[in-house]
């Protein structure tokens, strides 16, 4: 898989407010009301031509930014694309295969805020919209007329996740440790990139969903690629099962099977699957993540079909937790890199060349921890730290 940017959506939302209220008469003398006026100021023209001003002061400085920054991204995906070929002709990359320096740092001054009342020539974008789990929920309802069956408790979710963990070949070293990296070591299976903290003012930084942290179009890519594979767990559960459990897991296959036609109703193409990710259908074929049958089953293939990467690209030991870690990190191809990587190398090389500027941007631990040996020095000492956790813990002993 490529990598795993953050990806975004628009929605907005209005909410209107009207009060009315009875105004008494005044007493003849008496001081009248104070008056509430809400009518939108206007700036003055001093205040627009100063806002004006540090405009173009932060123009000139932000626009060579970012057309150096542009520049050295399309380096990256140049040079990217020259490891891609290699590793397809089995050949190893070089040290020039690797932009070596780091991204432009932006240390200019802030965007201005215009004035209240005035109008830019151009204006900021609002911040886009992530949809949450009660998107999913309700665009699965609306497209598929599917609902989730959620797992009684966090433990019943685990011991499916270890049983289908282990029978794909992964070890507990490996899905307790990549479980701390990415939850934390103590979340559940429903978490959302952006709520690891649980404050009141966290909010969504991305679709990524439960153990492995599953964008919208990762489970999209699975269906289109692994589909039958999924099906054919169903119906062993089917057969095994009786009354109603039986019906709803042969409504639940049904349903399963028209979320795979759609993920196939596009190329099999990573762009193609990021664009239908974002689609009513696409976003409620995300809630399979929450689902007690299919969720594990899709967790672990996340993490399995990496691992059959690397077998088939030579590599038949056993990935370290961190190693695996890498590749459902930046993608199957970028981990691999990373992976076979000379350990000489690993400090020279940054890891801005195994992501999209975007993706980079949005991920502080690949910012701060620039290079690959750093990267993954830090990648251990948390997966260390957090599988001392309650959450870890309690899916070690389940596996």
């Amino acid at each position: 898989m490529p990598a795993k940017p953050p990806t975004p959506f628009l929605l907005a939302s209005v909410v209107s407010l009207v009060i009315s209220a009875a105004v008494p008469l005044r007493p003849v003398g008496a001081q009248p009301p104070a008056q509430n006026n809400n009518r939108q100021t206007t700036p003055s023209a001093a205040e627009i031509a100063a806002y004006e001003a540090r405009l173009a002061e932060y123009n000139a400085v932000r626009e060579p930014f970012e057309k150096e920054t542009a520049a050295y991204w399309k380096t990256v995906a140049d040079k990217r694309k020259i490891r891609t070929e290699k590793r397809g002709k089995n050949e190893a990359p070089t040290v020039a295969d690797y932009v070596l320096t780091q991204p432009p740092l932006y240390t200019g001054p802030s965007r201005p805020t215009a004035p209240p009342g005035y109008k830019p020539k151009v204006e900021i974008a609002p911040p886009k919209y992530v949809p949450v789990i009660a998107d999913f929920l309700k665009n699965a309802e609306t497209e598929f007329q599917f609902k989730p069956d959620r797992p009684a408790s966090e433990r019943q979710f685990k011991r499916a996740y270890a049983k289908a963990a282990a029978a794909a070949g992964l070890t507990r070293d490996q899905i307790v440790r990549i479980y701390a990296f990415e939850t934390g070591g103590s979340a559940g299976y429903d978490l959302q990139a952006g709520f690891e903290s649980k404050k009141p003012e966290a909010h969504a930084v991305s679709t990524a969903l439960g153990y492995n942290q599953l964008l919208h179009a990762n489970t999209i890519e699975l269906l289109a690629t692994k589909g039958e594979k999924f099906v054919s767990a169903l119906q062993a559960k089917a057969g095994g099962a009786t009354g109603e459990r039986r019906r709803r897991l042969q409504k639940k296959i049904e349903i399963l099977k028209r979320m795979i036609a759609y993920a196939r109703s596009v190329p099999d193409e990573w762009t193609e699957h990021v664009r239908i990710a974002t689609t009513p259908q696409g976003l409620g074929i995300h809630s399979l993540n929450l689902d007690i049958d299919v969720g594990p089953l899709l967790q672990v293939e996340n993490l399995a079909t990496s691992v059959d990467f690397a077998r088939r690209h030579g590599i038949v030991r056993p990935l370290t937790a961190a190693e695996l870690e890498m590749m459902n990190l930046a993608g199957d191809g970028n981990g691999f890199d990373i992976v076979t990587m000379p350990s000489a190398l690993r400090e020279k090389v940054p890891t801005s060349n195994f992501f999209e500027r975007n993706g980079y941007e949005a991920n502080p631990v690949v910012m701060r921890n620039n290079t690959v040996a750093k990267l993954i020095a830090a990648t251990n000492a948390e997966m260390d730290e957090n599988s001392a956790l309650p959450g870890a813990k309690g899916l070690a002993a389940v596996y």
